[in-house]
């Protein structure tokens, strides 16, 4: 049986402070439409503590020029907890921060290549969770600010990764079965157009309806969270939503890589997730699951 294998490193906590303004236009210029292709949206992680978001721009088809990746995944932001004021907030380690306030140079590239920019938020050992908040308005407060965030850094939505909270600590909450539903739901009233996708792990996950309500239909895409193994998530979501696929870069064999990709093509499924997508040459890795995807090898340009 394969297991969750992550190489999440953590900088020294920091403050949450006010932060300059940051322009987030598209730097004036109209993003160019990337070259058509046929297939799974892919999804690419990457571990900005230790590589580059640009890492995902690097990679073409050999047949059309189409990109590799479709959704570049900031990873990570923090769901973290004030033990003074009892409440959970958006926290930004010094590299996640980095990529944000450098959006011209580090995530506008990406976009003007047609690749979406999404910020995965994650627990962070505080107690802080998606599926522990004490009310509706404590969530809808968090929602707030990940959807500020959006507009303020011009990013393309929000990942939700609910490992590592750690419920309990600091005296917060179990988890609760209104929580989540209550933070998607706002979430998705604050933006309506962006993308909202669901690493597919932890109470949240498990905790999609209360109260006649179920928000299964308001991610846009849901991923099994077990790299080199096939899980169709647990959520009523189309094919075209879902990918049971997910692979490590580097570390998930090429050829169990092509498995997973030629499965997802020939049972109809719409996604390819990847993770930690670094800073060398991986088109090899890259290219044995393009080939089952979209019928071409990939191309790295440094």
């Amino acid at each position: 049986m394969f297991t969750l294998v992550w190489s999440r490193v953590r900088t020294a906590a920091l403050a949450l402070s006010a932060v300059a303004a940051l322009a987030v236009g598209t730097t004036g210029a109209a993003a160019a439409p990337a070259p058509a292709k046929q297939g799974p949206t892919s999804v690419a992680y990457i571990e900005v503590n230790n590589s580059s978001m640009l890492n995902a721009g690097k990679y073409t088809l050999a047949n059309g020029g189409g990109n590799a990746f479709d959704v570049a995944v900031i990873f990570a932001a923090n769901i973290n907890y004030d033990t003074s004021t009892k409440a959970a907030y958006l926290y930004f380690n010094e590299n996640v921060r980095r990529v944000l306030d450098n959006a011209a140079t580090e995530i506008r590239p990406l976009q003007q290549k047609g690749i979406k920019v999404v910020l995965s938020v994650l627990g962070n050992h505080q107690g802080a969770g998606f599926a522990n908040f004490p009310s509706q308005q404590a969530a809808s407060a968090f929602a707030k600010e990940m959807s500020d965030t959006v507009v303020k850094y011009g990013l393309d939505g929000i990942d939700f990764d609910d490992e590592y909270a750690e419920y309990g600590n600091n005296g917060t909450a179990q988890p609760n079965d209104s929580s989540f539903v209550h933070l998607v739901t706002a979430l998705r009233a604050n933006m309506p157009d962006k993308i909202i996708s669901l690493y597919n792990i932890g109470p949240a996950a498990s905790r999609l309806s209360y109260g006649g309500v179920d928000v299964s239909s308001k991610f846009d895409y849901a991923w099994n969270p077990y790299y080199a193994t096939w899980q169709v998530p647990g959520i009523a979501l189309p094919k075209s939503k879902l990918s049971p696929a997910a692979v490590e870069i580097g570390r998930t064999s090429q050829s169990t890589a092509a498995d997973l990709a030629r499965r997802t093509v020939s049972e109809g499924y719409g996604v390819y997730l990847t993770y930690n997508l670094d800073g060398t040459d991986r088109s090899a890795d890259v290219s044995a699951f393009t080939r089952e995807l979209y019928g071409s090898d990939a191309v790295y340009t440094p």
